[in-house]
């Protein structure tokens, strides 16, 4: 294994039993996450930092931009920053959001989402068509 991915965050999910181990990053988790909720009609896409917005500008799309994730033993709290829609109910979309995330990332991984907290960072100006 390269040195760079030993030294990020990385969580086990199989020990060495039969063939080997799995190991899962944090930022495979966030990627997860961002994918799962920009899925759900309502959302215009996620919100970043500027050090995102600027990658993004240069042609290096970051697919985690806008989420945290925390990963305690097996179990995944994430945070997540939307640009919603005008026009959109903000309860209904985030709902949906919350159970789309949760659902892909025990179904990808195996871990446990103890909860998905949602910040609305903006709402765009026109629906998306």
């Amino acid at each position: 294994m390269s040195e760079a991915l030993a030294n990020r965050s990385a969580h086990t999910v199989y020990e060495k039993d039969q063939l080997g181990e799995v190991k899962i990053a944090d930022e495979v988790i966030a990627i997860i996450a961002g994918l799962a909720a920009t899925e759900i009609k309502g959302v215009a896409s996620m919100a970043g930092n500027v050090t995102n917005e600027l990658v993004a500008k240069l042609g290096m799309k970051n697919l985690a931009k806008g989420v945290k994730v925390e990963v305690l033993d097996s179990s995944v709290s994430v945070d997540l920053a939307l640009i919603l829609e005008y026009g959109q109910s903000i309860p209904v979309v985030c709902t949906k959001v919350q159970e789309k995330v949760k659902a892909s990332i025990e179904n990808m991984t195996g871990f446990s989402v103890l909860d998905v907290n949602i910040k609305i960072a903006g709402i765009t100006a026109e629906p998306v068509k």
